[in-house]
Parts: C-alpha cells; sequence; structure tokens
C-alpha cells in the first residue's frame, strides 16, 4: 500500500511511518521544506503540492492517505500562533484532500487527525464521538482540522477523523514532564480532579492503522485507552513509576499566569472523560489498556 502522510517527522508521525515500512507499506512524506527523492513538496501559501520529487510526478497510484502535520500547541496562544496552529492543520488538510479528491483513481481511505480537544471543558461527563464539539479555541481548530477532509468524503474517499488523547511515549506531553517528575517536583495540576484521556503511543498508531485498514470505521474515532483518570492519579502513578514524591500542586492561578487562561484551561485544566466506542465496537485490542502498563512500555 503507498500511504501519503503529513507530519511524517513528527512524534506520532515517525513512528507511524516506521510501522507502515515494517508491514511492506511504502511511505510518502509530505514535506514543509524542498522535497526530497520520493517526497512530496508542500507550499501552503501558494496552494500547492510539488510532485516533481516523485518517480510518476504524480498522487495517482496513492492507495491511502493520512494527515498528522500540526505545528505544536504548548505555549503561549497570541494572535500569530493561533493562526499557525490552525493553518498547520486546516489549510493543509484541505489542500491534501482536494487533491485526493481530483485524482481519477482515488485512494480507499483519507485519515486526518484531530483531537478529544473537540470537546472542551467537559467535567463528570462520559464522551463518546457522537457527543457535541465544546466551546474555545481548541474545539474550533478540532472542528475545523476535521471539516477539512470534506473534499475527500464528499469524493466517495472513507473518511476517519482520528481524535487523539494524551499519547504517552518518549516524547510529547510525557517527555516534557519527565524531568520535572524525576527531580521529585511532579504535582497534580489545579485540583487534580479534572479527567485525563490519554493513549499508548503504541496503540495510537496501531489505532491510526486500524483507520487504514478497517472498512467499518469511518467518520471520528476517539484513540484514547478505556481506563480514563483523574489527573491526581495520573500524578501518583508517574511519581511512584520513578521513584520519586509527587507532594506538589500547582495552582490553576499560577498555570494561566504561566501560559496563559486559554492554554491553561483547555490543555492542562479541562476535564475530559473520554471513552473509545468506535475502536471498541470495531473490536479494537489495546496493547496497553491501563496507565500503569502504558507508563511502564514508555518509560522503558
Amino acid at each position: 500500500m503507498r500511504v501519503l502522510l503529513t507530519g511524517a517527522t513528527g512524534f506520532i508521525g515517525g513512528h507511524l511511518a516506521a510501522r507502515l515500512a515494517g508491514r511492506g507499506d511504502e511511505v510518502v512524506p509530505v514535506a514543509r521544506r524542498s522535497p526530497g527523492p520520493g517526497e512530496v513538496g508542500l507550499d501552503l501559501e501558494a496552494g500547492q503540492l510539488d510532485l516533481s520529487r516523485l518517480e510518476s510526478g504524480t498522487l495517482e497510484g496513492i492507495d491511502a492517505s493520512v494527515h498528522l502535520a500540526g505545528a505544536p500547541i504548548i505555549g503561549r496562544w497570541s494572535a500569530g500562533r493561533r493562526e499557525e496552529i490552525m493553518a498547520s492543520r486546516v489549510g493543509v488538510g484541505h489542500l491534501v484532500a482536494r487533491q485526493l479528491a481530483a485524482l481519477s483513481r482515488r485512494p480507499r481511505v483519507h485519515v486526518t487527525g484531530s483531537a478529544i480537544g473537540y470537546y472542551g471543558e467537559r467535567g463528570e461527563e462520559l464522551l463518546e464521538e457522537a457527543s457535541p464539539p465544546g466551546s474555545g479555541f481548541l474545539p474550533d481548530v478540532c472542528r475545523a482540522w476535521e471539516e477539512a477532509a470534506a473534499p475527500a468524503a464528499a469524493a466517495g474517499i472513507r473518511t476517519v477523523a482520528v481524535r487523539t488523547g494524551i499519547v504517552l511515549g518518549r516524547g510529547g506531553a510525557l517527555g516534557a514532564q519527565l524531568p520535572l517528575f524525576k527531580a521529585g517536583l511532579g504535582g497534580r495540576l489545579g485540583s487534580g480532579r479534572q479527567w485525563m484521556s490519554w493513549i499508548s503511543l503504541e496503540d495510537e498508531v496501531s489505532a491510526i492503522l486500524a483507520a487504514l485498514d478497517d472498512e467499518a470505521l469511518s467518520g471520528p474515532v476517539n484513540a484514547v485507552a478505556p481506563a480514563p483518570v483523574r489527573n491526581s492519579e495520573f500524578t501518583a502513578t508517574l511519581a511512584r513509576l520513578v521513584h520519586r514524591p509527587a507532594l506538589l500542586a500547582v495552582p490553576s492561578p499560577l498555570l494561566r499566569a504561566a501560559l496563559g487562561a486559554g492554554p491553561a484551561d483547555e490543555m492542562l485544566l479541562a476535564s475530559q472523560k473520554v471513552a473509545p466506542a468506535a475502536l471498541e465496537r470495531a473490536g479494537f485490542s489495546f496493547a496497553q489498556p491501563e496507565l500503569e502498563g502504558a507508563l511502564r512500555a514508555a518509560l522503558a
């Protein structure tokens, strides 16, 4: 299978590319730089893909597509930063979907990234794929990110939006926290009662592969483990596994002062208790369904 892949050098995309290659698939990366041999270049301002480094000079023959590109969301959200976060997901996604829809031999599936940020702050509510979106910047980004795939869906391409939770692996959010926890400076965020919906890196990649392979999967798919935890439990478990105390707490006002109210409230303090209903209906088997096992695998 030939798979067009944006975000191929990212935390998730790099591992996905390796898994695809390991099972015999051909990865065609989309690069936001001068493309190398076998790569597709991207000029978002011009709204064009550079296909000159493909042997065929065309996307004809692509069997599947995965759009994972996106600027990091960690940090303060200035106006320029918000624009970059949105454009890197929505602009690229719409461009790729339009290109796929225009092919005479269209791919059989297009998978777009998304995130459980779609649901916003939801307290104790159990969230499934049919749950309505929340309000705020991240829900707006996720809605637009998913809607950018509309040209592919309208052309009859099976389209899946993978709404990813907190991915536990060497890198990503966990990689940023580990130095603090290993120094004994880890602690709960705010009250610590907010729900965290997470997934191991191995299961995240497997969920994307399932979206590519399983014809029964279409529309939104929550890529989260079946055992969400409160932030206080996550903190205590991680501290125990690195053999350090976690007696501190970071007050909500301090988080808002450090990051800004938007990033603090929507990324760190929002409560999202999300269920992987679509994956479970499809018979997906989690390699790490429980938090401790997932953290042990990430730390190994």
